[in-house]
């Protein structure tokens, strides 16, 4: 796990997937995408169903965002149509490090899309439960109202079954903006690729981590202009970008780049007037 001050912060995967890359890379011609992620036959590209575990100085374990799971492991179509490939999930990456579903104390959903909410439940008997029966899902209350009200454009991204059954087991706490999980934890609402998505941060001794969710999801995606067709409200988007990345470079916050499936992390630097990455600088312990 990599050290961040008094926290200690770890990138799992639940595999991989593909989705359409123009639709990843939105206005950007695909001369210049194709470049890092070459897409298939059917114009699809790998990108990872990353996940972060946090251990806060109080001894709680915190995982950002759940992946996709087993539900749809039985799903032919589903499985096809997305390219899912889980050859080790992310409770497998749990059990390596001595953890269960019950040791986790909170769940941080960044938006309530399947590819990041798919592990919130688990279905036993044709019925879905918590698959952290202990833990707290934070989420943000505008992203709550739009996933139990989905419309034509986004009602394919949220499926009840990923989030349902959190209000009436009382494990849901939905907030409204920024909200601090712990001290030297918490969430910012970043809007962009839905009303009410959220990046998490972890600050302490003056290190920083920004796990940026679908706001940033590549490291292909830092150049401002390059956002996600995807993205609901692509200004919000570009407007965060250029916020967060000034205090990313400010205060030297290591980034996370949850989808990508070959460079995860990276500082930010601005070279010749571009945004550029360089590798992780906190220590691994």
């Amino acid at each position: 796990m990599l050290k961040i001050g008094r926290f200690k912060v770890e990138p799992l995967t639940d595999g991989t997937f593909r989705l359409d890359g123009g639709a990843m890379f939105g206005v950007v011609p695909k001369a210049l995408w194709c470049r890092h992620h070459p897409a298939d036959e059917n114009n699809r590209i790998d990108l990872a169903l990353g996940c972060l575990l946090v251990k806060t100085p109080k001894g709680h374990h915190v995982l950002v965002d759940t992946g996709l799971s087993d539900k749809y492991e039985q799903d032919a179509k589903f499985k096809k149509i997305y390219a899912v490939n889980r050859p080790s999930t992310l409770f497998d990456a749990l059990k390596e490090r001595g953890l269960t579903p019950e040791d986790i104390d909170v769940v941080i959903n960044t938006h309530l899309h399947f590819d990041h909410c798919g592990g919130n439940t688990v279905r036993q008997d044709g019925h879905e439960k918590p698959t952290f029966p202990k833990a707290k899902y934070i989420i943000q209350a505008a992203e709550w109202e739009d996933a139990n009200h989905p419309h034509e454009r986004n009602q394919a991204s949220y499926l009840e079954e990923n989030f349902g059954c959190l209000q009436k087991a009382k494990l849901l706490e939905l907030v409204d903006g920024e909200f601090e999980v712990e001290p030297g934890l918490k969430v910012l609402r970043s809007g962009g690729h839905t009303r009410g998505h959220q990046c998490a941060l972890v600050e302490s001794e003056g290190q920083g981590v920004l796990f940026l969710g679908d706001l940033v999801p590549t490291r292909s995606h830092v150049p401002l202009p390059w956002i996600m067709g995807y993205d609901l409200y692509p200004m919000d988007t570009l407007e965060q970008k250029r916020h967060l990345f000034k205090l990313a470079r400010e205060r030297d916050w290591l980034l996370v780049f949850q989808h990508d499936p070959k460079q995860v992390m990276g500082h930010l630097r601005q070279s010749d007037g571009r945004e550029v990455l360089v590798p992780p600088t906190v220590l691994s312990k």
